[in-house]
């Protein structure tokens, strides 16, 4: 066992020194973005390559039923061969003994990548850039709610109790005081992450009662991805240990802001490493101007997976911190598209669409997909906008099943992401927006029980 472990991550080497491995988790992201996979002995780890698990993981809704996505074989549910990325493995603090996360890639019997599974996804689109010799770099942002436990569905969600004995305020953003009320959570939320090697850019609280965001430096978008996957689990067990709850969800409170996924996208020259958004002196390139207008371009078919569940469009709301629409600005936090203040290397292009329930891998490779064929079929931005964008037109789709109209329409989507993830997404996604629209809601009770 001792050769593998030497060849850990520093951070977990450093988790188990002087201690006993005793168990490893071995997981992969399904489409929602929920850890599967097993638990063993550290002892069998150590003894195996791989180990199986049945692709109709990757055909499971949100609430555990099925989307008839298994193709011309039928609900076999045939063996995946399942690979560890040891790059990956981490500590899992939280636990009652010292145990370790590895995230596994999905293959074939013919050890082809599982073209559906979420990370294999994303690394089709990054090998997609480095095939044109480009670099892609993102930086996510990670909002968030800490509320009180809600263990029955009908009762409405609320802010979680704060240090000083009372509910958790809003309209606090940027206040330390606020954050200083989740204090023990945030706490365990550095320590946790510590212990896995991450390392947080900043926290701070959001306008919305019990909101917080984490910042992650910018790096490789499947390493990314992977801090993200982890982080949510990392987040909702330190929630845990203070009887609260962290949540995900785009628009958890009716009258709160929703929660986003910021992603900040920049593009280096794989030989020389420079930003290719900045041309020698400075100024902003063509490819940039494109690489907006991609996203222009590709993100009204893309929101179905930026937005992945019938609560998402709750969260576009005009006046309530997210976007309406696809305008781009610079230093413009009204707009769907934003171009933060930075120097030339550091320009970046802000989706500012997608929510923080999407799955993370998933999500990242569609809005990187977006200004891959912004480059490639170099498309025209808009003029730039210029004051409140809320008081534009809005452009995006508003329920789940127009945005999936959408994405099963763009051909030229698919072909970057995967027709087989397009097609098994789809599918998927179908079925859960059916297994919604057979729930007979509170509005619907109170308003037209008596009165229609």
């Amino acid at each position: 066992m001792s050769a593998w472990i030497d060849a850990l991550p520093e951070a977990a080497k450093t988790y188990l020194e002087g201690r006993r491995l005793d168990e490893v988790e071995c997981v992969i992201s399904d489409l929602p973005g929920i850890a599967r996979g097993k638990a063993v002995p550290a002892s069998k780890f150590a003894r195996q390559d791989y180990f199986h698990l049945p692709d109709s993981i990757f055909y499971q809704t949100i609430t555990g039923d099925w989307g008839e996505a298994a193709g011309e074989d039928g609900f076999i549910e045939k063996d995946m061969t399942l690979r560890p990325d040891m790059s990956t493995a981490s500590a899992a603090p939280w636990t009652g003994d010292w145990t370790l996360q590895v995230i596994h890639d999905a293959f074939n019997t013919a050890g082809e990548p599982i073209p559906y599974s979420p990370r294999n996804v994303l690394k089709r689109v990054v090998d997609l850039y480095k095939a044109k010799g480009w670099t892609p770099v993102v930086a996510p942002e990670m909002e968030f709610y800490l509320v009180a436990r809600n263990t029955d569905p009908l009762q409405e969600i609320k802010p979680m109790m704060g240090r000083s004995g009372r509910p958790a305020a809003a309209r606090q953003a940027y206040s330390m005081t606020a954050v200083d009320e989740f204090g023990p959570v945030i706490d365990d939320i550095y320590d946790f992450a510590e212990a896995q090697g991450f390392e947080i850019d900043g926290i701070t609280q959001e306008g919305g009662a019990g909101q917080l965001e984490i910042n992650l430096v910018h790096g490789d978008p499947v390493k990314l991805a992977d801090e993200v996957f982890y982080f949510k689990r990392l987040i909702r067990e330190a929630a845990l240990r203070h009887d609260c709850y962290a949540t995900f969800m785009a628009k958890p409170i009716a009258d709160e802001p929703g929660s986003a996924m910021h992603i900040h996208h920049s593009v280096l020259d794989a030989k020389t490493g420079k930003n290719i958004f900045s041309d020698d002196d400075g100024k902003p390139t063509e490819a940039f101007y494109n690489y907006i207008g991609g996203m222009q371009k590709y993100v009204p078919a893309s929101i179905a997976v930026m937005a992945p569940y019938v609560n998402s469009y709750r969260r576009y709301v005009k006046d309530h911190a997210a976007p309406i629409n696809l305008s781009w600005a610079q230093d413009n936090r009204t707009t769907g598209i934003r171009v933060p203040l930075s120097g030339p290397s550091a320009r970046r292009v802000e989706n500012r669409l997608a929510g923080m329930d999407c799955n993370p891998y998933l999500g990242i490779a569609v809005s990187l997909a977006c200004g891959y064929l912004g480059l490639m079929e170099k498309c025209k931005p808009s003029e730039e906008f210029k004051g409140d964008a809320y008081d534009a037109e809005e452009d995006l789709p508003r329920v789940m099943g127009d945005a999936l109209d959408l994405f099963d329409a763009n051909e030229a989507l698919h072909e970057v992401l995967g027709p087989d993830f397009a097609r098994v997404y789809s599918i998927v996604k179908r079925a859960e927006y059916d297994e919604f629209l057979q729930v007979i809601s509170p509005w619907e009770r109170e308003h037209l029980l008596l009165n229609v």
